[in-house]
């Protein structure tokens, strides 16, 4: 009697997983964030000429690069206060251009504008009717929101943000991201709504 063998069973053909090929991913859009922050500073060109140049001279001078003490904290918020103030009033400045073309500053009043140099400005020639450059409420409007612009370039400053808030705690860091912007959309809202037509010192100078 022959023993037969039994078949050893087949076993299947062993696959090896293919190593898995992770796509790259696609480089992620700018955020809404970014270009938030963009415009925030776009809205510096609203801001006097003069006032910007110290702001960003001075400031690292005042804060020690952000790295404030005893001293130097307050003297740096005094700058700020100054700023901000230089801001407030330049809305309230305009010019006019005499026959000979030079260009008179003057301070908007109740009863029109009040020239700083009016000898020189009158004996140039025969002037404009400064009553239509009185105050208006768009002036109000204007200097508020050139101070809260001023407010909202201010806290995006590193040196500034380092001086008075060295290490800010979670919620705090939120309101120096958010709040820069909430101030920037505002203003720029409220320039387009109420738009002016002075052009006062630090500004560029476009009447003929």
């Amino acid at each position: 009697m022959s023993i037969r063998q039994r078949p050893s069973p087949s076993n299947p053909p062993s696959t090896s997983p293919s190593p898995s090929v992770t796509p790259t991913p696609p480089p992620l859009p700018r955020g809404a964030l970014s270009q938030a922050l963009e415009s925030t500073a776009h809205l510096a060109n609203l801001l006097p000429t003069g006032t910007l140049l110290a702001f960003q001279l001075l400031t690292p001078i005042f804060t020690n690069n952000g790295v404030c003490d005893a001293a130097t904290r307050p003297m740096t918020a005094a700058l700020l206060v100054i700023l901000a103030l230089s801001c407030f009033l330049a809305c309230f400045t305009d010019s006019i251009k005499s026959l000979d073309g030079q260009i008179y500053y003057g301070f908007a009043t109740v009863k029109g504008l009040w020239l700083f140099d009016n000898t020189a400005a009158t004996a140039a020639g025969p002037l404009p009717d400064l009553s239509k450059y009185r105050l208006s409420f768009i002036d109000a409007v204007h200097a508020v929101s050139s101070v809260l612009v001023f407010v909202s370039v201010a806290l995006r400053d590193k040196n500034v943000t380092s001086c008075f808030y060295p290490t800010p705690g979670h919620e705090a860091q939120e309101v120096l991201d958010i709040g820069p912007i909430g101030i920037g959309l505002i203003c720029s809202l409220l320039f387009v709504i109420f738009p002016t037509r002075r052009h006062g010192i630090g500004y560029p100078v476009t009447r003929d």
